[in-house]
């Protein structure tokens, strides 16, 4: 049932995909609204639970596919070269939107400061996906799409280690865990670099060539083969991934380009099907079991955590208002805070399906209003567009008083 409700809501989502790209209807709305209808405990179609093991998979490949292609679009030496603004975010950008999510989820949700922590460790996160249409338009400004590219694909990791120990905290306790922390997050960059580094050598060698037909496939094999072993050895997955597509895009060129197309149509059908299996944990009732004081919540943690933590972070960066208000607003929360959300569920601890149930309506607003805007935000940066639009009203009102 849930393969045939996916290629139904997959078809009709490449039925309407030609308006949605260039209006503020969203093939995730589509796929996100699908879920909920025809989830458990909405009209029972789809037989999902939190603790399916379907959910928490998928939710781990759309994260990793999504990663692993944005890594991709992005070389070292541009890395390296354009470090400062995505430096601010990530160095000051998420501890303050932490921190100003957390103080939202104790005073105004009532959690207690371990349970808030928590909840603000998992929200901080940013997910490129339902902000496409700004990150892959070309008339956006390329230093914008790359902040956003890089904090987007660098802070689902860097977030994990908080999530691990306040969850601990939140459990009660005493072993944090750190040294294991250091270790998965370590082992995820070294499998990230090394095996995709390894393969594109091989490939160089006089002994092996990949046909014209199967050079897309030598993307999909080396991120295949690094989700397995990090998967093997527990290493963090998602820096696995995003290293992974940074050293494919720097010493695999030829490799690149092979894959760049398929690859984006494999982590859109992940991320879909994603959205769907997530969705389908929602219900009227789930969103009815949320006290206004959580409402509150989600909104503050979309319309202030965010814009606030950046505002601060990039004072005097040089960015224009446009471009700071883009990258202010556009923080949506996607697949990593969902994956988070379920450590806490399948945790057992005293506050999880409070947290859960804040987390799920955060991501759910989130998705509605980030992939709703996306469109109307990156028009805002075409400036023959806008030009174009206000050359033709001046012209027809000038006309229309002459007569």
């Amino acid at each position: 049932m849930l393969l045939l409700t996916f290629a139904v809501v997959l078809l009709l989502a490449v039925l309407v995909s030609a308006l949605a790209k260039r209006t503020i209807l969203s093939t995730a709305v589509l796929f996100l609204a699908a879920g909920i209808v025809l989830g458990a405990e909405s009209t029972g179609v789809l037989d999902v639970h939190p603790d399916s093991p379907i959910v928490g998979t998928l939710a781990e490949l759309a994260l990793f596919a999504v990663l692993f292609t944005d890594g991709m679009r992005v070389g070292w030496a541009d890395l390296r070269s354009a470090w400062r603004l995505p430096g601010r975010a990530l160095g000051w950008g998420l501890p303050l939107t932490l921190a100003v999510t957390a103080v939202a989820a104790h005073f105004v949700a009532g959690l207690g400061w371990a349970e808030s922590l928590l909840i603000g460790a998992i929200l901080a996160p940013t997910d490129p996906v339902f902000a496409a249409a700004l990150v892959g338009n070309e008339k956006v400004p390329a230093r914008l799409r790359h902040l956003l590219n890089v904090e987007s694909g660098v802070n689902d990791g860097l977030a994990l280690p908080f999530v691990i120990v306040f969850l601990a905290v939140a459990a009660g306790s005493h072993d944090l865990h750190l040294g294991e922390l250091a270790v998965e997050v370590s082992t995820g960059l070294a499998i990230g670099v090394l095996i995709p580094v390894v393969a594109i050598l091989l490939e160089r060698t006089r002994f092996f060539s990949a046909s014209t037909a199967y050079e897309p496939l030598n993307g999909f094999a080396i991120g295949l083969l690094v989700l397995a072993v990090a998967e093997a050895t527990h290493a963090n997955l998602f820096l696995a991934a995003f290293a992974a597509g940074i050293t494919v895009a720097t010493f695999g060129p030829r490799q690149r380009a092979a894959f760049e197309h398929f690859g984006e149509n494999i982590a859109e059908l992940l991320k879909l099907a994603a959205l769907l299996v997530f969705g389908a944990l929602i219900s009227p009732q789930f969103l009815a079991d949320i006290p206004w004081q959580g409402w509150v919540f989600a909104i503050l943690a979309i319309f202030v955590a965010r814009p606030v933590a950046l505002w601060l972070s990039f004072l005097r960066s040089g960015l224009d208002l446009r471009e700071q208000a883009a990258a202010m607003w556009f923080g949506p929360k996607g697949f990593a805070s969902v994956v988070y959300g379920l450590l806490v569920l399948e945790s057992g601890i005293a506050g999880a399906d409070t947290v859960f149930h804040l987390v799920a309506l955060t991501i759910v607003l989130s998705i509605v209003l980030h992939s709703s805007t996306d469109v109307v935000v990156a028009r805002g940066f075409d400036d023959e567009a806008e030009t174009s639009a206000w050359h033709g009203v001046l012209r027809r009102t000038l006309r229309h008083a002459r007569r």
